[in-house]
């Protein structure tokens, strides 16, 4: 039992110092203020949304778009639609400034392994833009999103921007969970970002330059992989544009995006981004990655030795430390997301917590998950 705890504490206290280092990083990443000149800032956008069975969700996005304060001529929607049997591809012909593209017109289905990086391609193949952005078909965008992006990059010139998600949620248990979790994954991300490390980003709110896509041969070479669409493509754009990947810390592009309404949909999200943990180049997000599992899984065995000893001393202590210290680094994040409130929730999602990134974990590397209605390994 004492080794055990000694082996936790020790990678409690790798733990705290990367939370720290992250935390520095965030208080360092300030705030991006608007530019309103429009004649500084023009760029034309081609925003790329990969849909299936999206009949339910697709409206509000299109709708949101259609509000934007960027003006209409500098940009463009494109909705590939990926094999959808609902009506997805008639609502989107419903918007007239959308241009609505049929993935089976270019693959067979059951031919490609990563269908959404496809639609992603054929989408940006038929698009005119400078700059691409994708987003996700469940998701809403604020009005000065497009705005603030564009003047973002005319201001800094990155070839690939790295934007804020946030989860909606309602009292639901499942919802508040995973809106919690998200949110420490968005704070993770902005941090890594601005420290120059690149380990994480989300395809719900993403842009990057074509000069980029087209340099780094688009998705070649992780075509293969299900997941990635976000992630491996920003290292293979870092790999070949040092320092030129940027965060756009902004309330102003916050996209929202939907929960999963059961365990059995989130334990399948998670094992899908868990699935493409051992395939980037940089091994130093892996190191992360496994101080961070590793934690997990000393604190389950922790809490599992404490139920056959009915010693609970151990484990209560290093579960306050982890708790306290996520919680201090959380507090930042949650007031730029506006989700003080939710933090209130998080002592009683760390049990939930530690057994889903222990199961999501090992699973991502050995099983199998169905996304979308299709079974991936």
């Amino acid at each position: 039992m004492n080794i055990i705890i000694f082996i936790g504490s020790i990678f409690l206290l790798l733990y705290a110092l990367l939370l720290i280092y992250y935390s520095i990083a965030w208080h360092k990443l300030r705030l991006f203020e608007i530019e309103t000149d429009y004649s500084k800032t023009v760029t034309s956008i081609s925003i790329i949304i990969p849909a299936r069975n999206e009949a339910y969700h697709l409206p509000a996005l299109l709708q949101s778009l259609n509000e934007q304060s960027y003006p209409k001529e500098y940009f463009e929607v494109i909705v590939v639609d990926d094999f959808s049997t609902d009506d997805t591809a008639a609502i989107a012909a419903t918007f007239p400034f959308v241009n609505c593209i049929q993935l089976k017109n270019f693959v067979e289905e059951g031919s490609i392994n990563s269908y959404k990086k496809k639609a992603i391609e054929i989408g940006i193949a038929h698009s005119k833009g400078q700059l691409i952005v994708t987003t996700d078909a469940d998701c809403v965008v604020p009005k000065n999103w497009l705005q603030t992006i564009a003047s973002f990059y005319a201001t800094h010139q990155p070839q690939l921007i790295v934007m804020p998600v946030s989860i909606n949620c309602g009292l639901k248990a499942i919802e508040i969970f995973q809106a919690l979790d998200f949110m420490s994954l968005q704070g993770i991300t902005a941090a890594a970002v601005h420290s120059n490390k690149m380990s994480m980003c989300n395809g719900a709110n993403l842009a990057y330059t074509r000069k980029a896509f087209e340099a780094v041969n688009g998705f070649s070479g992780i075509d293969t992989i299900a997941s990635g669409d976000d992630m491996l493509l920003m290292h293979k754009i870092a790999s070949h544009f040092p320092d030129s990947i940027a965060y756009l810390k902004s309330k102003e592009v916050i996209v929202q995006t939907e929960p999963v309404n059961s365990i059995t949909a989130f334990f399948n999200q998670r094992i899908r981004w868990a699935s493409k943990a051992d395939k980037y180049d940089d091994k130093r997000i892996f190191g992360v990655l496994l101080l961070v599992y590793g934690l997990n899984v000393m604190m389950l065995i922790l809490f599992i030795a404490s139920l056959i000893n009915n010693s609970w001393a151990g484990v209560l202590l290093l579960f306050a430390a982890k708790t306290s210290m996520e919680l201090f680094f959380l507090y930042p994040v949650a007031s730029f997301f506006e989700k003080q409130k939710l933090l209130w929730f998080f002592p009683l999602a760390q049990p939930f917590h530690i057994i889903y990134t222990v199961i999501a974990g090992w699973l991502g590397k050995f099983g199998s998950y169905q996304w979308k209605e299709r079974k991936v390994k």
